[in-house]
């Protein structure tokens, strides 16, 4: 496998993981497994966006990015809260 190749598949990962942590989130949410506060929630918001952010620079495919920022700001700001 080319570098090239290795490093597409790598990001492509990184998208793919996102995806399925904020999924994971909004599944978990939504049967009342976690609450809407827990380091759980907003954690898998924060890596799910992070991922996404990843994909969508190396793409150059700027609004999931745009949409992600926002997305992991607000969880990372839930998370800090949480510890103030």
């Amino acid at each position: 496998m080319t570098k090239n190749r290795k490093h597409k598949t790598l990001v492509e990962a990184f998208g793919w993981v996102g995806v399925l942590s904020i999924l994971m989130a909004y599944a978990l949410i939504s049967f009342d497994i976690v609450e809407s506060h827990s380091l759980w929630y907003h954690g898998l918001n924060l890596f799910g966006g992070a991922g996404i952010i990843i994909e969508g620079v190396a793409v150059k495919n700027y609004q999931p990015v745009a949409l992600n920022i926002i997305w992991a700001m607000i969880a990372l700001y839930a998370i800090v809260n949480m510890f103030l």
